[in-house]
């Protein structure tokens, strides 16, 4: 899967650094005492000896299940009976949970020597269990073969123009698809580098961009904060100026923030849409038309179709309809999950319970999630994230969320949960601002003023809590 044979830097965390040829002997080592195990847990702190522990039980044959550190007690308690990991690993000197102390542990250290190579299992064979963050319940276990990540990483790799040159700059957290998956085997599959920030800091992202960095991952709550900082800040603008690539996923990045960092740098950033269970369906290509807004072109070898309410497909540009995906790319199960598994299919193809849109050209945009930002008002099916980035266009706006409420009239009322910009704005005039650059029926009937939005590990925007 990786080759990891080179003397060029393969992992770089802070002043710590392995090269290809390192990793593949400390991750060798490691793979031969993991062999024959039925599966292990990874306590994904964002260290090297996280990667190690990856990489390890990739080559030894043993599904891995990444566990968040800030993990919740209940949470965890339902990840460690439903996988049942033989072991966890984790980096020497660090403090596990309760929870995980009926597991037996297992340092991963940097020493390793050369082994002679375990056989590569084939590509159907499990290589991670991801959990969801269980949003409509307990957390389920998503059964990711290796011929998923390696299909997804050579497909990124050609839509990104992705080489053994380029560093990839990012400080995403280890247990989840886009800052473990993309973001660490992308790539050491392509012979690459990753720089490893630890913490997500605009000084620190300078620095690496400014030394050899070509790539940067990052989320919307990241790339906001370049936004807010690029204009007053000409060694940031440069730096991002001088990349190759940015990259934003895990949420939907804002236009006005598009607009900002392209202002200051000339960069455009280049947003993909992909989830758990299907790891990246669809990219904006490096070399085309890199328009804000939209999530680009299905990868190489992924199919994309959009259905009605019906089940219908929608065949003409335009329409909204739920994005279903089919291809390699796609998981195998929910782990002990037969029930699940089966609902999450139709004929085949996978129902993301995204909601979105497809320009005459191929390239999709998101609407939203099915069944969060999908508001039935007055008889109209309206986009959430239409009215949020009009209201962000306010000056008086810094962050904004928006969801549907019961109402005994139009089924649903629209509701604007506004983080102001300074003063507190006039929400009349908000109300007015949407109406003018949308349409009147998706104005926002009601206003409510936050001094945060709740957000999960990845930025994304938790509206369930707010609806709470």
């Amino acid at each position: 899967m990786f080759p990891l044979s080179s003397d060029r830097v393969a992992l770089r965390f802070g002043d710590r650094t392995l090269t290809h040829a390192e990793l593949a002997k400390c991750a060798g080592t490691l793979a031969h005492q993991l062999k024959g195990l039925p599966r292990v847990a990874i306590w994904a702190t964002p260290t090297i000896e996280t990667c190690v522990a990856v990489v390890a039980a990739l080559r030894a044959g043993v599904p891995a299940v990444p566990l968040n550190p800030k993990v919740g007690e209940r949470e965890l308690a339902h990840i460690v009976a439903d996988s049942a990991p033989a072991n966890v690993l984790a980096a020497p000197g660090v403090q596990l949970p309760e929870g995980l102390q009926s597991v037996p542990r297992r340092d991963v250290t940097l020493d390793g020597g050369e082994v002679e190579p375990l056989p590569e299992p084939g590509p159907e064979a499990p290589a991670l269990i991801v959990y969801t963050s269980g949003t409509t319940g307990s957390p389920k276990g998503v059964v990711l073969p290796r011929r998923a990540i390696v299909s997804t990483l050579d497909a990124v790799a050609e839509a990104w123009e992705w080489t053994a040159q380029d560093v990839l700059v990012h400080a995403l957290p280890l247990f989840h698809v886009h800052g473990l998956i993309l973001g660490v085997l992308g790539p050491l599959r392509r012979g690459g580098s990753l720089h490893h920030l630890g913490k997500f800091s605009t000084t620190a992202l300078t620095e690496a961009l400014t030394d050899d960095g070509t790539v940067m991952f990052g989320v919307p709550t990241m790339y906001h904060r370049i936004a807010e900082e690029v204009g007053d800040a000409p060694e940031l603008s440069a730096a991002l100026r001088a990349a190759r690539l940015l990259v934003s996923g895990s949420a939907a990045l804002p236009v006005r923030d598009h607009e900002r960092i392209a202002a200051a740098t000339g960069q455009r950033v280049v947003e993909r849409y992909g989830m758990t269970e299907t790891l990246m369906n669809t990219s904006v290509r490096a070399s085309a038309d890199r328009r804000p807004g939209t999530v680009g072109v299905p990868l190489p070898g992924v199919e994309v179709r959009l259905v009605d309410d019906n089940g219908l497909e929608l065949d003409e540009p335009g329409g909204v309809g739920e994005i279903q995906v089919r291809g390699p790319n796609l998981f195998t199960e929910y782990l002990n999950r037969p029930d699940a598994t089966a609902e999450a299919f139709a004929d085949g193809w996978f129902r993301t319970g995204d909601v979105g849109t497809r320009d005459p050209d191929g390239y999709y945009r998101i609407v939203g999630r099915k069944a969060t930002d999908i508001i039935k008002s007055g008889g109209y099916k309206i986009g959430a994230g239409e009215i949020e980035n009009a209201l962000l266009e306010h000056p008086s706006v810094a962050e904004v969320a928006v969801t549907g409420e019961p109402d005994d009239d139009l089924g649903e009322r629209i509701i604007a949960w506004v983080v102001p910009a300074g003063a507190t704005p006039d929400a009349s005039d908000l109300v007015d601002h949407v109406a003018r650059l949308l349409t009147p029926h998706k104005r926002p009937r009601l206003v409510r003023f936050v001094e945060s939005l709740p957000r999960n590990d990845m930025g994304k925007v938790v509206k369930r809590a707010l609806r709470a």
